[in-house]
């Protein structure tokens, strides 16, 4: 079993920007990560099994919903403890992430700012204690990238709701006490409903097969005539915008999560770098490892002020999504070259379960199209910037 060594790196040194409140979250998250995770991620990642007691143990570290206030059971942290914590989770796996941030972001973020008063006394503080399990349904077998096609429907029956459809890919689904899925009405408007479990018609089969994400529970979501009550109905906004809201929420944490797998990758490598000889001299020594390297923390450095800069923007209300939109693409994309840089200097040790960084390949692959995928982000940077959608483009006619 293999010691978890972690420091994180801070070229720059960000530790001056962080409160003291920020610095304490972050070492108590790491400890819990370092003592309870570590020592049995990569058995539950090769069993392709989701480590389910460490639900609740989440809730009492205050990783569901930290920014959520205490008086719905969350710790009423700020933005940026709460990208700490996502870091920390992803430095250890991704997957440990995924649990987090579908539950805060997903789940309790739309509750919370969608639903009414009773809705969030009722789910709001057994989601921040991890009594309940949330997952999210937005994404369909045939809507992907184009959520606002999706097929999910419900209609007004007098006294209920009846929703019929199906979601894919639904991170946490199988284990779900409550879904918020987004559906149709007979108007065509996309509206959110608390589809909770042992509802009649409402089933969440696991997804078996996965190369990635193997500690994380994956699901579909399948609705037959399932009876929903009207008071159920996320009333406070409509409309694809409603689910976009909280994918903003969600891509933030992941661009900290993703910098997180980035940095213990960089950390195993200049470990290695320095103990490693070869030719009579550490393989530090050699100018293409120092290379290596010296890209990794120039990558990591920049994107900590990416995040850091985003997260006082989200506390004060003024991130836009195109600008969440280039954190997520950014920080997937430097932490996967990282990773893969440093398989190569581990050599055929980076293959091993000894070292995470054939993990953070794997579960990277997911997290780089997932909420979002790499192309799309990078096309709303662009519409940002040029003012022109490359989304509503008409199908070239292949006959002329």
């Amino acid at each position: 079993m293999a010691t978890d060594l972690y420091t994180h790196p801070d070229y720059y040194n960000l530790d001056d920007l962080f409160t003291e409140e920020h610095k304490l979250i972050r070492e108590a998250t790491r400890a819990w990560v370092k003592q309870n995770v570590s020592p049995i991620i990569e058995d539950y990642f090769e069993r392709a099994a989701f480590p389910e007691h460490l639900v609740k143990q989440l809730g009492e570290i205050g990783a569901f919903g930290p920014y959520i206030p205490t008086e719905y059971g969350g710790p009423g942290l700020d933005q940026i403890s709460y990208g700490i914590i996502m870091q920390e989770l992803e430095r250890c796996d991704s997957g440990l992430r995924s649990t987090s941030s579908v539950q805060s972001s997903l789940v309790m973020y739309p509750i919370y700012k969608y639903g009414d008063e009773a809705q969030r006394k009722k789910f709001l503080p057994k989601l921040a204690s991890g009594e309940f399990l949330g997952c999210f349904g937005l994404t369909e077998p045939d809507h992907g990238s184009n959520p606002g096609g999706m097929t999910t429907n419900f209609k007004d029956m007098g006294d209920h709701y009846l929703l019929n459809g199906a979601k894919m890919w639904i991170s946490n689904a199988p284990l779900a006490d409550v879904a918020v899925v987004w559906a149709k009405n007979e108007e065509g408007r996309i509206h959110g409903l608390l589809v909770e479990r042992g509802m009649e018609g409402f089933t969440a089969p696991e997804m078996k097969g996965k190369h990635s994400l193997r500690a994380s529970i994956t699901g579909e979501l399948l609705f037959d005539n399932v009876k929903v009550p009207k008071e159920n109905l996320l009333p406070n906004k409509s409309g694809l915008g409603a689910p976009l809201g909280c994918l903003d929420s969600a891509r933030y944490g992941i661009a900290w999560g993703a910098l997180g797998a980035a940095m213990d990758c960089y950390d195993q490598a200049v470990r290695y770098a320095k103990e490693r000889t070869q030719f009579g001299v550490p393989i530090g020594a050699f100018q293409l490892t120092q290379k290596k390297l010296a890209e990794m923390i120039t990558e990591i450095t920049k994107a900590q002020l990416l995040t850091f800069r985003l997260g006082q923007m989200r506390n004060a209300g003024t991130a836009t999504s195109a600008q969440i939109s280039m954190a997520k693409r950014n920080n997937v994309e430097i932490a996967l070259n990282i990773a893969r840089e440093t398989r190569q200097i581990l050599g055929a040790m980076g293959i091993t379960n000894e070292f995470s960084v054939m993990r953070h390949m794997a579960n990277l692959e997911s997290v780089v199209t997932y909420e979002g995928t790499h192309d799309i982000h990078l096309l709303i940077t662009g519409m940002d910037v040029t003012g022109i959608s490359a989304f509503t483009r008409t199908a070239p006619d292949l006959n002329k």
